[in-house]
């Protein structure tokens, strides 16, 4: 295979089946994600639109579209590292909270706080062998950036 083809490959699997995954694990699993876990999702779908262009393309667009999609993925391994450090207690995470505007009674606003689930930052709600989903989302996305850089700049990838 090509590297450019292996590339292309990565660059639409990898944040496919990581922006999958966290679905997964939120409306089956049932784990509610905290702020920074939306945070991580919103780079894996624009490398997925890259991707896209890099199939689409050929030559030097395609390396164009493949490099923004590897910048995007880095991105949210990037996050990952800064929510498991946060979760590992490596540093402090940010103290804002993020809310949709609410309408009705006082009463009402008060009762949709009230019911409204507490996911903190800072507690991995899910770890395997000591390593939060933050922490796979970071080794496997900056895993598959580097793939991906490689193979788009390397001597291979310059073949297709």
């Amino acid at each position: 295979m090509r590297g450019l083809t292996l590339a292309r490959l990565i660059a639409l699997i990898a944040p496919a089946a990581l922006l999958g995954g966290a679905l997964l694990s939120e409306y089956v699993g049932g784990l509610a994600p905290c702020e920074m876990c939306y945070w991580q999702r919103w780079p894996h779908a624009v490398a997925i639109g890259f991707a896209l262009f890099a199939i689409l393309f050929r030559g030097t667009g395609a390396r164009f579209f493949l490099l923004l999609a590897a910048l995007a993925i880095a991105t949210s391994g990037a996050i990952g590292i800064f929510h498991a450090g946060v979760e590992y207690g490596w540093w402090e995470g940010l103290t804002a909270c993020s809310t949709t505007g609410m309408a009705g009674s006082t009463q009402d606003v008060l009762d949709n706080i009230m019911a409204t689930p507490l996911v903190r930052c800072d507690v991995p709600q899910w770890t395997l062998l000591g390593i939060s989903l933050a922490g796979f989302n970071a080794i496997l996305s900056l895993g598959a950036a580097a793939a991906i850089l490689i193979l788009t700049t390397g001597r291979k990838g310059r073949q297709a």
